[in-house]
């Protein structure tokens, strides 16, 4: 299975960016997304920004993880 978190880009890089994945800062590679902007918000997995993502579906995506923490899920 494969799962993608929605982060949001802080800082760019040539060819990373520093994103906050819901609290955690961490770099990530952007090679999949060289257009992506400061303030824009990507999907991470396995430390690549994946796609550039909406703004209110990042919102909504990360109100359900942290329902999912909250539950004790994930």
């Amino acid at each position: 299975m494969c799962v993608g978190v929605p982060a949001k880009v802080i800082e760019k890089k040539e060819y990373t960016a520093l994103v906050d994945v819901m609290g955690t800062k961490m770099e990530v590679g952007i090679l999949f997304v060289p257009e992506v902007e400061i303030g824009e918000y990507v999907i991470v997995h396995a430390g690549q920004g994946m796609s550039i993502i909406d703004q209110t579906f990042a919102r909504q995506s990360i109100s359900e993880w942290e329902k999912m923490a909250r539950a004790d899920v994930i």
